[in-house]
């Protein structure tokens, strides 16, 4: 308790970075369970930006009504993967979710600005030609964050999504050999009993 004249302290907070990828997906899932453990809110958070970019976006005709509608379209994303991960059920804490205009690494460490706070990103395999093209959302929050990070690493299904998509895009076709064998083996199971 607060000494007497003392401001109060401001709850703890566990944020997310949310895009709505299957990494922001289990990531959400894990900033869940660390804010039901430190007993903290938990704040997801959806930062976008403009497609043109703010410059454009400040300077062209009938921006105004565009700026809504993407605005509008970050709200219906981030409430769709709170939706997909935590159901009617929610996810157990208090929780604040936040739609920021803005690029995400930035919004996410300038909205984790306590010590107290936790910050959590998804850390996706990126391949080299996405590393060498496109920011890293996780490696500027690990660098400009003055809070604890935590990156999480992609789930196990999302590796193997990523693998079959590879080989779609490659058109190598998919190895389909280890399903026949669980077909099979299910099959035999079933005749068995």
């Amino acid at each position: 308790m607060p000494a007497a004249g003392a401001a109060p302290t401001a709850p703890a907070r566990v944020l997310v970075g949310v895009s709505g990828s299957l990494g922001s997906l289990t990531a959400l899932r894990r900033a869940a369970d660390e804010a039901r453990r430190r007993e903290a809110e938990l704040w997801p958070v959806l930062a976008w930006e403009p497609p043109a970019g703010d410059l454009v976006s400040r300077h062209g005709p009938g921006t105004t009504v565009m700026v809504e509608t993407w605005q509008n379209l970050a709200r219906e994303k981030i409430l769709t993967a709170l939706a997909d991960v935590f159901g009617k059920a929610g996810p157990g804490v208090a929780m604040r979710a936040l739609v920021a205009r803005g690029a995400p690494g930035l919004a996410l460490v300038e909205i984790a600005d306590r010590d107290s706070d936790v910050l959590v990103v998804g850390a996706g395999r990126r391949s080299l030609w996405h590393r060498a093209c496109s920011r890293s959302v996780s490696r500027y929050c690990l660098t400009h964050a003055t809070c604890p990070v935590f990156a999480v690493p992609p789930s196990p299904l999302e590796a193997e999504l990523a693998a079959a998509h590879r080989r779609n895009v490659l058109g190598l076709g998919l190895d389909t050999g280890c399903l026949d064998q669980e077909v099979f083996r299910v099959t035999q199971e079933r005749s068995d009993s």
